[in-house]
């Protein structure tokens, strides 16, 4: 396969089939805002450290706002004196703003795309799916959390079919709000697909170094360790760029965690790039 994407600075990156990284053109450094929960505000400090390591020049993280267990309407609600996503938009100095919502819809991510598309319309509103909380479908597990969480016990076909309704709602979203924009401007990071990917690679015994599935959190809830942090990482750097992390050096926080091994780096990125390439709202074609 031959997969061609476009930049928002213009360039065009080429990627071809094959464990090796394609030879890949000079691609335009972006500006990034992120607004979301702790599913994701890991990600921009390790986006930007990928970025370096692939030569990309100009990537650049402009802020990013933290609200734990948010809504992305949370973000827009924030008060003035302590909304920092707002004022970036306005400057028209954003080229890309990731968000994280939980379940759908959120009426939080019509209002801050319309802002970023008002000052910079070619600006790229970027979503994320997110891995179930709790292992389970429930839009009211704030209220009602489950007593036990067994990850080991699932299978890939469990978790395809916990996460299908969803991963729909997301996808419904999504074009939603790009039919009323006239254009692809919101899009998805298929994170959570990319997780049922690697939780199905343990249950085979194909993911070096990892023998459960339990090992990618920390808690009941689902925060994550180091290897799926590193996954959230990549299927942002595949989404934002339009390239394969396939043969980045391993990040650093990664080599220095027990699971820091190439086998399982080189695993990480294929999954990534491949969650990224199959889903049709990501704009990775």
């Amino acid at each position: 396969m031959l997969a061609v994407a476009l930049a928002t600075g213009g360039a065009v990156v080429a990627a071809e089939n094959g464990d090796q990284p394609a030879k890949q053109a000079a691609i335009q450094g972006q500006r990034i805002f992120s607004a979301g929960h702790s599913f994701h505000v890991f990600m921009p400090s390790l986006l930007s450290q990928i970025a370096a390591s692939a030569g990309i020049e100009g990537h650049r993280q402009i802020g990013l706002q933290s609200i734990g267990g948010s809504r992305v309407i949370q973000h827009w609600d924030l008060a003035e004196d302590k909304n920092t996503v707002k004022p970036a938009l306005a400057t028209g100095e954003v080229d890309v703003l990731t968000l994280s919502p939980i379940y759908l819809p959120d009426e939080g991510i019509e209002k801050l795309a319309r802002l970023a598309l008002e000052h910079r319309p070619d600006c790229r509103i970027l979503v994320q799916e997110f891995w179930l909380p709790y292992d389970v479908y429930a839009p009211n597990y704030k209220q009602k959390r489950p007593e036990a969480v067994n990850r080991n016990s699932r299978t890939a076909e469990e978790l395809r079919a916990m996460s299908a309704p969803y991963f729909a709602s997301m996808d419904a979203h999504v074009k939603e709000l790009n039919e009323k924009f006239g254009k692809p401007a919101v899009r998805v990071v298929p994170v959570g697909q990319a997780v049922i990917a690697l939780r199905e690679k343990i249950i085979a015994g194909e993911a070096p170094g990892i023998k459960e599935q339990e090992e990618l959190f920390t808690d009941a809830i689902g925060h994550a360790t180091t290897p799926l942090r590193i996954l959230v990482v990549y299927c942002h750097y595949a989404v934002i760029y339009g390239r394969s992390p396939e043969g980045l050096p391993m990040p650093r926080i990664l080599q220095q965690s027990k699971y820091g091994n190439e086998d399982l780096n080189r695993l990480l990125q294929k999954l990534a790039w491949q969650a990224a390439c199959e889903h049709p709202l990501s704009g990775v074609k």
